[in-house]
Order: structure tokens, then C-alpha cells, then sequence
């Protein structure tokens, strides 16, 4: 049976297997699926066991979770391995991937999220990537619900946001301290790290491969476009690994 990933195209967690998958130069299908209306679809292909994204079916394993779904991959296709040989670099990759999953990508997520759902006719398309056109239509119609219903579930306000922001410095300047010693975050070559740290941050430097329609510059709000300036010097960091090995 084919790999197939189940996913949102806009979803920076999504992205890293996404990436992992092409790393490793694996043939696999994707389904798009749109927030909210994946409930039953992701329920079903897990059996209930949770309904968060991204899901991977193959053969008969059905692994859920972007460091899970890595482990699977490292250990089933082991040809161009993410995750270290060498005992202390897989550890340092592990906690790395560990901290940025659990920190980074909800951070990215809040800060982004709280400035573009003022703004449906763009994020609208994003949260629709890769779905039938009518999505977009019917995500529109349902916006202000669609709006209420995200800050509920990822607790998004104006203090959080404002929280998320110093996450990202804080994060960021580490990230690029250690890049400035160093190639790679963990042992001597790429790894799960780096891509995870990678993928995470991608959407606040927005690559080309990345399956969503990015807002234009002028599209994004100012308080975003105004720290994005600010910490373009390590962002590029991020987006020179993202390209070197994406």
C-alpha cells in the first residue's frame, strides 16, 4: 500500500513530513483536508484515537503526529536517515525536535493566526489550500464562526499573542546562535532538528514550496511586517536550511 498523509496544507506540523517524505525521496499520496470538516475523516482513519493532523497510513500502521510519523519513516526507510546514529547527537536531535514542537509551533501559530483571522480574505485561502473550491466559499460564509471557534481552541488572544512573539525572539536568538558556531543543531549533518526547526518557522518566511497562496507584502499586517524586518537576519538563517536541503 502507498504512504498516504493526511493533512492541512497550511499546517507548518504537516510541512515536516511533507519535507520528510521528499527527503527520503518516498512516492506518497496526500489528502488535503479542510479544519474542522477533518473531524470525521481523521476519527475515522484512527479509529477515534485523536483528530489531530498529520496522520500517515501505511499498509496497515496508522501513525498520527509529526514525531511519531518521523520514528516510522527512520525506522521503515532508513535510506537517508533524520534522526542521528551517534547517541548524544540523537539525543540533542530528539530534545531539540522535542522543544520546538512543543514551544515553536504553537507560537508561530498563535502570533500568525491572531493578526490574520482579523483579515478572512486572507487567511481564508490559506486554511482552504488544497481543497475544493467551494471550501473557500463555505469558509467564508462561516467565517465569524470559524474565527471564534480557532481562538477557543488554540487559546488565541491578545496576551497570548504577545507571548508567542517573545517565544519566537527568544527562540530565534538561540537558533541562531548556535547555527553561527555551528552547520547543523545536532551531531554533523542535517537532521531532524534542523528540519523541524525549519519547517516551524516557515511560514514566517514563507518559501515557495510551501503548498499555500502566501499573502503579498502589502497583504500582511503591519504589526507582523514590522518584526518580520526586525528578525529577518535569523529567519534567513531558517530559510537558508530550508532550501539547502527542502
Amino acid at each position: 500500500m502507498a504512504l498516504r498523509l493526511y493533512q492541512f496544507a497550511i499546517s507548518h506540523y504537516c510541512e515536516k513530513i511533507r519535507w520528510a517524505l521528499d527527503y527520503k525521496n518516498l512516492n506518497h499520496e496526500i489528502t488535503n483536508l479542510l479544519p474542522g470538516q477533518h473531524l470525521n475523516t481523521v476519527q475515522k482513519v484512527t479509529s477515534g484515537a485523536s483528530t489531530s493532523v498529520p496522520v500517515l497510513i501505511h499498509d496497515n500502521e496508522v501513525i498520527q503526529g509529526s514525531s511519531s510519523i518521523l520514528d516510522y519513516l527512520d525506522k521503515t526507510f532508513p535510506d537517508r536517515p533524520l534522526t542521528p546514529v551517534d547517541e548524544p547527537a540523537k539525543a540533542q536531535a530528539l530534545a531539540w525536535e522535542k522543544r520546538l514542537d512543543e514551544e515553536a509551533g504553537p507560537a508561530v501559530r498563535c502570533y500568525s493566526y491572531h493578526h490574520f483571522l482579523q483579515r478572512p480574505k486572507i487567511v481564508v485561502p490559506l486554511l482552504t489550500a488544497g481543497t475544493p473550491f467551494y471550501n473557500r466559499i463555505l469558509l467564508s460564509l462561516a467565517f465569524s464562526r470559524v474565527d471564534e471557534t480557532m481562538r477557543k481552541w488554540m487559546k488565541i488572544n491578545e496576551k497570548t499573542a504577545v507571548e508567542s512573539r517573545k517565544v519566537l525572539e527568544s527562540l530565534l536568538s538561540e537558533l541562531a546562535e548556535v547555527y553561527s558556531r555551528q552547520p547543523f543543531l545536532a551531531g554533523e549533518s542535517f537532521s531532524r532538528a534542523d528540519l523541524t526547526a525549519a519547517a516551524l518557522f516557515a511560514p514566517l518566511f514563507q518559501p515557495q514550496a510551501y503548498p499555500v497562496p502566501w499573502p503579498k507584502p502589502a497583504q500582511i499586517p503591519k504589526e507582523i511586517q514590522t518584526w518580520l524586518n526586525q528578525w529577518q537576519p535569523q529567519l534567513q538563517l531558517l530559510s537558508k536550511v530550508y532550501s539547502d536541503y527542502r
